[in-house]
């Protein structure tokens, strides 16, 4: 079995069955080195990873990025104790290597708008209102600060003051961000 950091003890294959937790038992088999356990875990938590990935940063950068995460969560492996579902683990260390990808892009200090002006491109519907609606086009021409406050606080579930802590800003920043981006969406999707 894979050697884990100090003061943290690995997950025992007997502790995953008795949890009767599938992911569980497949992390610990993959945290010993069977590639096909992980496989399957791939296989169960890729299409969430990439949708979430897709939502906090660009089309273009989606599948690298999950690609990463997915190597990230491979090499970690040995520090997942079993103390939170995979998913919740693999979900958060998604969400570390998206933020830490925006900062190495230099898009961090261009998240947060001081005003609304930006905002407003979002506002008016080029289509005519027969046409579909694209919910997801519509929050990908949010501002980023905007969209990734929207995509952690409405889609994903995560508290502002949790959202605060991972963006590295205050919880009023937070709920104004999102208060922005649900404004915007309203005026698209009803203009």
């Amino acid at each position: 079995m894979a050697t884990s950091p100090p003061g943290a003890a690995p997950l025992q294959r007997d502790q995953a069955i008795e949890r009767n937790d599938a992911d569980a038992v497949e992390a610990a088999l993959a945290a010993s080195g069977d590639a096909s356990a992980f496989e399957r875990l791939y296989r169960a938590h890729v299409a969430r990873i990439h949708s979430l990935v897709r939502r906090m940063l660009d089309d273009q950068d989606a599948d690298e990025v999950t690609q990463d995460i997915f190597v990230r969560a491979w090499q970690k492996l040995g520090t997942y104790r079993g103390e939170a579902a995979f998913g919740t683990w693999l979900h958060r260390l998604a969400v570390n290597v998206i933020l830490g990808q925006r900062q190495r892009l230099g898009q961090r200090r261009e998240r947060f708008l001081p005003d609304d002006s930006a905002l407003e491109v979002v506002a008016g519907r080029s289509q005519p209102p027969e046409a579909a609606l694209d919910f997801e086009a519509a929050i990908a021409r949010l501002p980023d600060g905007a969209r990734q406050v929207f995509v952690m606080h409405d889609v994903e579930g995560y508290r502002h003051e949790e959202i605060a802590g991972f963006l590295g800003l205050a919880v009023g920043t937070s709920k104004s961000q999102l208060h922005r981006a649900r404004m915007a969406l309203r005026r698209h999707l009803n203009g």
